[in-house]
């Protein structure tokens, strides 16, 4: 599909009667979760790297076609600071092997005090394979000011430049440095909080329909998960999305998005 839509994460227990039944253990939720939604973001990885076999239990545990982008270790992008990101980068792209053809792209979401270094993202993004796509996040300003040399080296390893939104507003530039794009929702200012207006979710919808073709794979995830924002803006957004011609993947019917409101 080429607009992939889902949530940051799935195991949030306030999700309960929102996505999951009530009754339903926890352990059931990834096959529920996947039941509703064709892509999710896996932040665990981020906190604790998962080994081969974990990620090979989530592929066996999911459809055909199910992709599960991948946020990369906290090890490299903050303790590392992308400083000799060979073994990280190894380690990191050989568990998640275990997911198999459900291995999506690897987001490497910078620290919000990482200034700008060329050449250290540079040395990082060589490390990884070319089958591995690489979208990253960058929080701080000092970035921008290195447009050419930035876009430069994200177009070369066909990189995309994380598009983000907090505040139901960009805090990103909205660069197309790649044939695919990556883009993620960390709150809107609709109640109730963290939600996201309709206003806003069209917005986005026409911001990235403007800059992709519906042939380009655009990935898409909300990182509102509080009292499942994140399920609801994202099942709305998608329709956003369809409403203007794009081939967007599954998401909850709009009739269960609707009685989540």
């Amino acid at each position: 599909m080429p607009m992939l839509v889902g949530t940051s994460g799935w195991q949030y227990k306030d999700w309960r009667g929102v996505l999951y039944p009530p009754g339903q253990p926890q352990r059931l939720w990834l096959e529920e979760y996947a039941r509703h939604f064709a892509t999710v973001e896996n932040n665990n990885a981020f906190y604790r790297l998962p080994t081969t076999e974990i990620f090979a239990s989530w592929r066996e545990r999911t459809p055909e076609g199910f992709v599960m982008a991948v946020k990369a270790s906290r090890y490299l992008t903050h303790l590392k600071r992308l400083r000799d990101p060979e073994e990280p980068v190894r380690r990191l792209t050989d568990r998640a092997e275990g997911l198999g053809d459900r291995l999506g792209p690897v987001l490497l979401q910078l620290p919000p005090n990482f200034r700008e270094d060329i050449a250290a993202l540079d040395a990082c993004l060589s490390c990884f394979p070319d089958t591995v796509r690489v979208a990253v996040e960058f929080r701080h300003t000092s970035w921008w000011g290195a447009e050419r040399e930035l876009r430069a080296v994200l177009e070369r390893h066909g990189s995309a430049l994380c598009w983000a939104d907090r505040g139901s507003r960009p805090v990103t530039p909205l660069w197309r440095t790649a044939s695919w794009g990556y883009v993620r929702f960390h709150g809107g200012i609709a109640g109730p909080p963290p939600r996201y207006g309709r206003q806003a979710l069209k917005s986005w919808a026409r911001r990235i329909a403007d800059a992709w073709p519906d042939e380009d794979e655009v990935y898409v995830y909300f990182n509102n998960d509080l009292g499942g924002a994140a399920v609801v803006d994202a099942a709305k957004f998608a329709r956003a999305a369809a409403a203007l011609g794009r081939t967007v993947s599954r998401t909850p019917p709009a009739s269960a998005a609707q009685s989540m409101s």
